[in-house]
């Protein structure tokens, strides 16, 4: 069998490297680093995470649980690893970013069918290739995806400011997960009351954001600032929602409140939860210490903005996640219009599945609509779409079942189950 090149070797493609080698396919994985890095990239380890280090919820009524489920059955590298360097997070799946990193890399460098080749490159290697280069990709190498593809579409995407634990002013604050999920110290709480949430929430729509160019901004990572011009009550209800949290200083629940999530196992940061952010830096210093908790809070990395681009998928990418214009030319990743870290990887896998099909002289494998994978599948080569953006695991874009159940929770779960007895039907076959 001839050998698969695979291009980029962040979530994407290192499941499908791993996916390959493990079939005995020899693999060649170019990775630019550390010789040439991103402007949202600053490790030299493999399958880095750039923006939160939360891989969202685990439970399997739920899209991103379901999601995680789907590539758990599959053989996933990157739900492996980041089951074993997980961090308390409530209901949540998040990870020591630096060990989860290290532990993809000295799996994929130690794979005896894996090549890596610490390179960047500007055009095609011969033969079957699977580009997974990301959302930055860049130079000459966009310019042979363009002429294939058309030219990219793009948007900002934005992360939140990571704090220094001690920093946090405990007295100001309360352990608590939302609705008492996961452990009891998996968030920090940064209640607000009313007055101080209207004084916060007044500073943070006048406050000077950084220069954005014209491009629009993916809608999952809309900025904090952003949001909050929507209305007063805008961000209350969304990133600083105090629903299912309760103070026991006042015996009730919060105005507003900020949840603080750990970055690493030691604990010796916190993430913003859901506080993006485009605003200057010295601006984020100013705004986010009106929080009474960060009032004296030391900033590690304060959030940023990039440029994240894609190609019009549903033009041009077929369900195999090939080209429609050239059948040895595979896609997968956020390069293809999916958001997220797993919904990266899981495209990755598709795209490793099918790249081996194909160099076997066998049919392409699409899975269901109703399974979430499928369904981001579905969505990203849907031709009808109009205003193609990036999409992330949602139960949105699966079919409904054909008996509608009320109860959201009862339904998600009929979905969920749905999908599973697909893959377990799957398994038994293969």
């Amino acid at each position: 069998m001839e050998q698969i090149s695979i291009i980029g070797a962040g979530f994407a493609g290192c499941e499908a490297a791993w996916y390959l080698a493990n079939r005995g396919v020899r693999v060649k994985l170019y990775e630019m680093k550390p010789q040439e890095f991103s402007p949202a990239h600053k490790s030299e380890k493999l399958c880095e995470l750039v923006c939160s280090n939360s891989f969202k919820a685990m439970r399997l009524a739920s899209a991103a649980g379901l999601l995680k489920a789907e590539m758990k059955a599959l053989g996933s590298l990157c739900v492996a690893c980041a089951e074993q360097t997980a961090v308390p997070a409530g209901g949540a799946l998040a990870v020591d970013r630096d060990e989860f990193s290290a532990l993809v890399s000295e799996k994929i460098e130690n794979h005896p069918c894996i090549e890596v080749i610490h390179e960047k490159i500007s055009d095609f290697p011969q033969g079957i290739v699977i580009v997974a280069t990301g959302p930055l990709t860049d130079g000459a190498l966009a310019e042979k995806i363009s002429e294939q593809c058309g030219a990219p579409l793009s948007f900002y995407d934005a992360a939140a400011p990571i704090v220094d634990a001690e920093s946090v002013d405990k007295g100001f604050a309360f352990t608590q997960s939302r609705y008492d999920r996961g452990g009891e110290d998996d968030y920090l709480n940064c209640p607000l009351n009313k007055e101080e949430y209207e004084r916060f929430h007044e500073a943070l729509i006048h406050a000077e954001g950084a220069v954005v160019h014209d491009f629009d901004v993916y809608e999952g990572c809309m900025p904090i600032e952003k949001l909050a011009k929507r209305g007063k009550d805008a961000i209350r209800f969304g990133p600083m929602k105090p629903v299912g949290l309760t103070d026991p200083k006042t015996g009730h629940r919060p105005w507003a409140v900020l949840q603080l999530r750990k970055e690493n196992r030691l604990g010796t940061m916190y993430n913003l939860v859901g506080f993006q952010t485009n605003l200057k830096f010295g601006e984020q210093k100013r705004v986010f210490s009106m929080i009474p908790a960060l009032h004296d809070a030391q900033f590690k990395r304060y959030g940023v903005m990039h440029r994240n681009s894609f190609i019009h998928a549903p033009l041009v990418l077929n369900k195999t996640l090939n080209l429609k214009n050239n059948n040895r030319l595979f896609f997968a990743g956020q390069i293809t219009g999916v958001e997220g870290y797993m919904e990266s990887a899981s495209g990755g896998i598709l795209a490793g599945i099918n790249a081996l099909r194909y160099a076997r002289g066998e049919a392409g494998f699409v899975l269901p609509a109703y399974t979430m994978m499928g369904a981001l599948t579905d969505y990203i080569t849907d031709t009808t779409v109009k205003d193609f953006q990036p999409m992330g695991a949602n139960f949105g874009i699966i079919p409904p079942l054909e008996e509608h159940i009320r109860d959201k929770k009862l339904r998600y779960a009929a979905l969920a189950e749905r999908s599973m007895k697909y893959f377990e039907t799957l398994k038994e076959e293969t």
